[in-house]
């Protein structure tokens, strides 16, 4: 999570080592860790509550500038280049309060990584514009995505996991009841301001994306909303960065057995027999990771699937890869589907 009062987090470089004491014991969390700024509001190093102890057992006094046991080489990301490989690794060291500072070393933000999952430079766009027909009558007055699954709103699980990736910016595209969507979003969750907006008609499960009026960052995650998923979006979009694709398409395995015996044919001709044969495929999951420069593929005011621009950018010898999924994935298109998916939640934390 972002640390929303980050107030409670900083202190003076002139102030007490009693002064730092008085913050840590009023954080509203058990960080235990100040960050220390000069006159000009640069972060020059850390204080933690182990910092303070040794600093007293070596003769400190309470009254002493709290600069005596300051920790100068500390761990910080900047805000222009988030390097996720490092914050994984800072994760996996169980490092938890991280800085963020711009190029003058000013404060930007705190990171809470025993809270976060990661910290991932996308933008994210949900699709949530359907009619969900199929799910009649569970959608004649209520827009798929709100449907509830264990008594949280299906889009609330993606949005929610978004988020937990450290994920800043989530907008959602709607039509269908879109009141009720943009009334559902029109307070901030964890911080994040989720935004939405409409399309005049429906424009397919990427169309709408052209009404995005703003991407941050130089890669768009778009996703079916009424998904139910616990999907890795970091190893996601590790992935993605190490193929250097342009698009990457997550991917579910799908199992077809026969259960009779096959001929093997050229022409008329029986060249022999498969028993019972079983083949594996893998099927589209609606979750992409694209490069913001190839939504200028996407046409303006026109009806366009997700899978209408795989098949342009392979038309056009672009990178387009699979990413296998082996986690949850439910698509709650159906009744049945939906059913499984409300099931399914009573055994996940």
């Amino acid at each position: 999570m972002t640390i929303t009062d980050s107030n409670q987090y900083q202190i003076n470089d002139n102030a007490s080592i009693k002064d730092a004491l008085i913050a840590l014991n009023e954080q509203k969390t058990n960080a235990l860790t100040v960050f220390v700024l000069n006159s000009n509001k640069q972060v020059i190093g850390t204080v933690t509550d182990g910092d303070i102890r040794r600093a007293l057992i070596k003769g400190a006094r309470l009254d002493d500038c709290i600069t005596v046991c300051m920790n100068t080489d500390f761990t910080f990301i900047r805000d222009t280049n988030l390097d996720v490989r490092y914050i994984k690794e800072l994760k996996n060291k169980g490092r938890r309060m991280l800085p963020v500072l711009d190029a003058d070393n000013h404060l930007c933000d705190i990171k809470d990584l025993s809270v976060l999952k990661s910290i991932l430079p996308i933008d994210a766009v949900l699709m949530a514009g359907g009619k969900g027909e199929r799910l009649r009558p569970f959608t004649e007055k209520t827009p798929k995505p709100l449907l509830e699954v264990g008594g949280k709103c299906i889009i609330d699980y993606n949005v929610d996991r978004l988020i937990s990736y450290g994920v800043q910016h989530v907008n959602v595209t709607v039509n269908y009841l879109a009141e009720q969507l943009e009334d559902h979003f029109a307070t901030p969750r964890d911080g994040v301001q989720v935004r939405t907006f409409r399309e005049p008609k429906f424009l397919g499960t990427i169309g709408s994306i052209k009404f995005v009026d703003t991407f941050y960052n130089d890669t768009v995650l778009v996703m079916n909303s009424d998904l139910f998923t616990n999907i890795d979006y970091e190893d996601f979009f590790l992935h993605f960065q190490m193929h250097d694709a342009e698009m990457s398409v997550a991917a579910v395995s799908y199992n077809i057995s026969i259960e009779l015996g096959i001929l093997d044919l050229d022409g008329r001709n029986i060249k022999g027999l498969i028993e019972k044969p079983k083949y594996s495929y893998y099927a589209n999951a609606g979750i992409y990771l694209i490069k913001k420069r190839v939504l200028a593929e996407i046409p303006e005011d026109t009806f366009f699937h997700a899978t209408h621009l795989v098949e342009k950018l392979i038309a056009q010898g672009k990178k387009v890869i699979r990413y296998p999924l082996n986690v949850t994935w439910i698509d709650i298109g159906t009744p049945q589907e939906y059913a499984k998916a409300k099931d399914l939640v009573k055994h996940l934390k």
